[in-house]
């Protein structure tokens, strides 16, 4: 069953990418798996489908995969 709870990932710098925030906040176990999620369209950003592993993300922007949600905090 899906969980609404949301929590925040704290990165160092200005902006992550998506394929990189998926590992760090552990919604894919590895790269090839975090690929998988985007080119398979299980990733939203901000609620829309993403198909770009590279996209960048920043303070403030949400991320759902799998059920759980995580938005980017600046640490």
């Amino acid at each position: 069953m899906a969980s609404d709870e949301m929590y925040d990932v704290p990165i160092r710098d200005e902006m992550i990418r998506l394929g990189q925030l998926l590992k760090l906040a552990n919604l894919a176990e590895d790269g090839i798996q975090a690929k998988e999620f985007v080119e398979n369209g299980l990733v939203k950003v901000n609620g829309e489908i993403e198909t770009r592993r590279g996209r960048q993300l920043h303070d403030g922007d949400t991320v759902s995969c799998n059920g759980e949600t995580v938005r980017v905090s600046r640490a």
